[in-house]
């Protein structure tokens, strides 16, 4: 017990740090893509909120220790996802211990990872937050919840999110695409006030991660 509770302080401990890293799972999905978007992200969090990240996020597997070096970790992708049960378990233990994963649907991951989340947590569900959610005014206000950055399929966007002890352990944001809204100017030519959206909500799930 004494061991068990010591590993818990320290990684207690070494999710406090502000660094946030990208998440390489296997499957053949696109886990590298939107290269701009957390650069641009930790930038803009820097700069208005008081976050001193460094601009070149980490690549950590989900079988990896390293995991709990970071308080955020991100996940996106437009594939396939696969945890092999390893993976899932290692990804549940650093949730359970007080990080948080931010799994953002670039457009077609979401039929593979809900799927893949039942290894990761096969005791809980996705429950959708609502606007009065703290996650939606740490730092910016958005009185109805998740912004919609891209259309796609037209779909209202979700902000879906695995609970514990009232906390958001894992957030899945679909049908809005954050991580294009986030991405340099000339990628998408998004029109500014749709990118500041993406960001100031980026932002909050940045301070929601650090502080919650």
């Amino acid at each position: 017990m004494k061991i068990l509770c010591s590993l818990l302080f320290i990684v207690s401990i070494a999710i406090q740090a502000q660094e946030i890293a990208v998440l390489h799972y296997k499957g053949g999905g696109d886990w590298y893509s939107n290269p701009t978007a957390l650069p641009n992200l930790i930038t803009f969090c820097n700069n208005t909120i008081g976050t001193v990240i460094d601009t070149k996020p980490e690549v950590v597997t989900p079988d990896s220790s390293d995991l709990y070096n970071y308080p955020y970790i991100h996940m996106t992708g437009h594939g396939n996802v696969y945890f092999s049960e390893s993976e899932a378990q290692n990804l549940r233990a650093y949730l359970m211990s007080g990080g948080f994963l931010h799994i953002d649907d670039n457009y077609g991951m979401e039929p593979f990872i809900r799927k893949e989340l039942i290894k990761v947590f096969p005791d809980k569900e996705l429950v959708n937050l609502s606007p009065s959610h703290p996650i939606f005014s740490t730092a910016f206000p958005f009185k109805d919840g998740l912004p919609k950055i891209h259309e796609h399929d037209g779909r209202a966007p979700q902000a879906l999110a695995i609970m514990e002890n009232n906390r958001v352990v894992l957030l899945f944001t679909f049908e809005s695409d954050l991580g294009d809204g986030w991405e340099s100017p000339e990628v998408h030519n998004d029109p500014e006030d749709v990118r500041l959206k993406a960001l100031q909500m980026g932002a909050n799930i940045i301070k929601y991660a650090f502080n919650y």
